[in-house]
Order: structure tokens, then C-alpha cells, then sequence
């Protein structure tokens, strides 16, 4: 089976890393076109051996796009497409309808309670989405609440499939040296009291109210792994709070091409922490939280799909809070003064575990090339 890949872009981000990893795990043949910004990602898809094609789209309304991509899913004589992201699925399945391909699997990965992709959840963006979702086979949700949305918005509900997000469970289970070393290549003190959050850093993930939280937390320290443009805005917060000092930026974070350069990746940046922190208060999965989980790390989150979506008793280091800052500030304490230990992996970064999560894919593209039913659940 070939099946071509169309994503937006392909920088640093959660749906860029969950294709690429992703693609570790099919077991198919195809490639990858990226609208735009072949960034890091990219280059790492590459290294791992699946060709990525930049088709250099200039901006959301550069229709030229349009008939290069068809172009591209004409020639390389693909089974399926399978899109990613909104403009990618937008243009991605008109492309392949017209090159032929009636077989177009979709996944929203950032479909919001208010927002798409940072976009507000407007009636153009809404019927621009459902006319091009017609024209696929079916729209892949990445957690029961996109989903519920999806359907919320007008997709049919027997369009929807829902596959989540995936992470390699095993890779993040919590190593004791690791944790040393990385603190020691960080400066961080052994005895520091870390907090930990990861994303990137856009005004949507409140990175501000987990500063101003961790400066009335005065032993506590604040370790933010991702980039984004708000990074100067959170640097002057950090200054505002007094906390300059204890707030470390470490940037994007993503496995190097092959015989790339080496430094502390995600699974050892975890191990550093002492407690996971996610302020976002829209999330469609909620990755980063549990890849935290997975690390053993007590998690606080305003919003997680991926956990909420499973019984209490699947994530027992995740505790829910409110946006204020004040209720942070309690929280932070509290896991301080009761020092915890880390945690054995539960149950939730089990189920989440990305072989899983590509054998369910694998099903619906069988299912839609092949027209082999879906096994039961």
C-alpha cells in the first residue's frame, strides 16, 4: 500500500512529531508533501528514510498550490491520502479527488472548544472545513472530545474514527541517572524543586500564569521545554515576578537526524522534573501530559481530553485544577511538602502507547483501500 502524508507545515509541534512518529510504525510504503516550513521535523522524517516534499505554498489563499499537489498525488500513483491539519486537509483532499484518489483519511489534531489551529471557530472556517470533508473518506479524531466536537460542527458521526495520539511508553520510563546528568548539564541542583511544562510557547498555553505561579513558589525552579513567539513576552513576565533567575528557556526539543548533534532529550528533560504542569485551558489531546505521566511525574493540568476521556483510576498521579493562579500556587505547594516519589506508569500511557494507536490506523486504511472490515473493539 502507498499512502502520501500532507501536513501544513512541518516545524516543531505536537501533530508534526505524532506524523513522525507515526510513520516509525506503519507499515507502508509513500512519502510526505508539507505546505510550508520544512522545518526540524522534517529533516527528522528524512533521516529516518521517508522522503518529505516542500510544495512551498505561499499562504492560505495560493490556489496554485492546488494543482502541484494534485500533481504530485497523480504521479506517485498513491493508494490514500491522509491529511493533516486544517489547510492541509482543506487542500490536501481536493488535491486528491482531482488527481483521482477517492480514498482521503483526515486526522484533526486541533480541533478546540473555541478554536482551530489558533483560528476562531468562525461560520466560514466551519463551512470552508465541512465542504472539503465531504469529499473524503473519513475524518480521524484524535480523542473522544474532538470527536464530540467534530460532530458538534456538522461532521456526520459515521465519518468519524476516533484513533489517539500515541507515544513509545518505554522510552519514557523514569532513569535515575538520566535525571543526574541532565540536571547537572542544565545547572540545576540536585535538591531543586523543578517545575516542569512543555509546549509551545504561544499565548494559548498560559506559560504566563505557570511563571507567576512558580515566583510565589520561592525554592521553586521552572524548567520550559518548546519556542514559539511568545518567548519575549514570557521572558518579561518571568522579569516582572522576580523570577528570572529561576526560569530556564530551553528551547524546541526534537531527536536529531541521524548523527545529529546530542543533548538532553524529552524523556531525560521529564526525568529532571519533579512535577508537570499544563496550563492550557483548550486542548485537543494533551500529549505532553502524558508523556509526563509516563516519566512517573505527578501531573496538574486545566485540560486534558486524553485523560478525562478514561476512568479516575487510569491516571491517579493526574489531578485536575482551575486557571487561577492562587489555586497553581496551592498546588505546587502541596506537591512540594509531600514530596513524592516517582510514580509507576499507569494505565493511561499504556493505552497510549503509539503501536496501538498505528495498528488502529493501519485497520482504517485497510478498511478504506481494501474494503477490510474494521475488527471489533
Amino acid at each position: 500500500m502507498k499512502v502520501l502524508h500532507v501536513i501544513t507545515g512541518l516545524g516543531i509541534g505536537g501533530a508534526e512529531q505524532q506524523l513522525r512518529l507515526l510513520l516509525r510504525h506503519l507499515p507502508v510504503d509513500g512519502g510526505v508533501v508539507t505546505l510550508t516550513n520544512p522545518g526540524a521535523v522534517a529533516a527528522g522524517i528524512e533521516a529516518d528514510g521517508t522522503s518529505v516534499i516542500h510544495l512551498g505554498m505561499a499562504g492560505n489563499r495560493d490556489v496554485g498550490a492546488l494543482p502541484r499537489l494534485a500533481r504530485i498525488v497523480r504521479q506517485g500513483r498513491y493508494d490514500l491520502v491522509h491529511t493533516h491539519l486544517y489547510r492541509a486537509c482543506v487542500y490536501g483532499r481536493t488535491a486528491a479527488r482531482l488527481a483521482g484518489v477517492r480514498r482521503v483519511i483526515a486526522t484533526e489534531h486541533s480541533l478546540g472548544e473555541t478554536q482551530i489551529e489558533g483560528r476562531p471557530l468562525s461560520a466560514g472556517t466551519r463551512a470552508l472545513y465541512l465542504a472539503s470533508e465531504r469529499l473524503g473518506t473519513s475524518t480521524v479524531a484524535v480523542s473522544p472530545s474532538v470527536a464530540r466536537r467534530l460532530a458538534d460542527w456538522g461532521v456526520p458521526p459515521q465519518r468519524i474514527r476516533v484513533v489517539p495520539n500515541g507515544i513509545e511508553t518505554g522510552r519514557f520510563a523514569f532513569d535515575a541517572r538520566a535525571r543526574r546528568l541532565t540536571r547537572g548539564v542544565l545547572g540545576i541542583p540536585e535538591d531543586a524543586y523543578v517545575v516542569g511544562g512543555v509546549g509551545r510557547l504561544t499565548p494559548g498555553k498560559r506559560f504566563d500564569r505557570l511563571i507567576r505561579a512558580v515566583a510565589q513558589v520561592p525554592e521553586a525552579r521552572l524548567l520550559l521545554v518548546g519556542e514559539g513567539e511568545h518567548r519575549e513576552e514570557l521572558l518579561r513576565v518571568a522579569r516582572e515576578c522576580g523570577a528570572a533567575g529561576r526560569v530556564l528557556f530551553f528551547g524546541a526539543c526534537e531527536d536529531p537526524p541521524s548523527g545529529g548533534p546530542q543533548g538532553p532529550m524529552l524523556p531525560e528533560l521529564l526525568a529532571a522534573m519533579d512535577v508537570f504542569v499544563s496550563t492550557s485551558p483548550d486542548e485537543t489531546f494533551g500529549l505532553a501530559v502524558v508523556e509526563a505521566l509516563a516519566a512517573g511525574l505527578p501531573v496538574l493540568y486545566v485540560a486534558c481530553p486524553a485523560i478525562d476521556d478514561l476512568p479516575p483510576d487510569a491516571a491517579p498521579g493526574a489531578r485536575r485544577i482551575g486557571e487561577s493562579v492562587s489555586e497553581l500556587v496551592s498546588a505546587l505547594r502541596g506537591i512540594r511538602d509531600a514530596r513524592l516519589a516517582r510514580l509507576p506508569q499507569p494505565a493511561a500511557a499504556r493505552r497510549y502507547d503509539i503501536a496501538h494507536s498505528a495498528r488502529q490506523l493501519m485497520s482504517l486504511y485497510d478498511q478504506a483501500v481494501h474494503g477490510i472490515p474494521s475488527p471489533a473493539k
